[in-house]
């Protein structure tokens, strides 16, 4: 009975320390979004949100992405979501980033989390990062970028594309790519 109880303690702390690291990871993302100038304007006004704290991306001619992440409406978690890209064409490398994406009103709410939400691999987001600011296409494109940090990060611009703002963080790592592909979205309501 004394060995249960403490397989049963351990197992209940763990779920403790996990909860916090869920809330750490996830509150750290959405501070360094409202911090980084013009995406942090979007928490106040947006229906809601989908935070991605960590996506990991790589490939060498035939690349990937994937993340897991939450759905905000008013603050509150709504349900789960995940990010899955398959890229095709020249890429070498690896890199991690965070990724917001606003809803503008329920409708885009709605369109996001309506079943398996896909991104064109024309679709854009704004690159965050401490030293620029870039358009970058969702599938690739030639490009390789630099971030100060996720606490100093900074944006000039942005705005919807068809009810949704799009935001990325650099996290680590160096990719170059010349690549085509989408994004595409899974939605589990809590």
């Amino acid at each position: 009975m004394q060995k249960l109880f403490k397989v049963f303690s351990v197992f209940a702390l763990l779920t403790v320390v996990a909860q916090g690291a869920w809330a750490d990871r996830y509150s750290d993302a959405a501070n360094s979004f409202k911090n980084a100038g013009v995406s942090g304007k979007y928490f106040n006004k947006a229906y809601g949100y989908a935070l991605f704290p960590t996506i990991g991306k790589g490939g060498i001619g035939l690349g990937g992405a994937h993340g897991k992440g939450k759905v905000f409406v008013a603050g509150q978690a709504v349900g789960n979501t995940t990010m899955t890209q398959l890229t095709l064409g020249f890429q070498l490398g690896g890199q991690a980033f965070s990724q917001i994406i606003f809803f503008e009103d329920r409708r885009a709410f709605e369109h996001f989390t309506s079943g398996n939400f896909e991104f064109s691999a024309q679709a854009t987001a704004v690159a965050i990062t401490a030293g620029a600011s870039a358009e970058v296409n969702t599938g690739g494109g030639a490009s390789a970028g630099i971030s100060g940090g996720r606490n100093d990060a900074a944006t000039t611009h942005a705005g919807y594309r068809k009810g949704m703002a799009v935001f990325t963080i650099a996290k680590g790592g160096l990719m170059y790519e010349a690549a085509l592909g989408g994004q595409k979205f899974t939605y589990t309501a809590l």
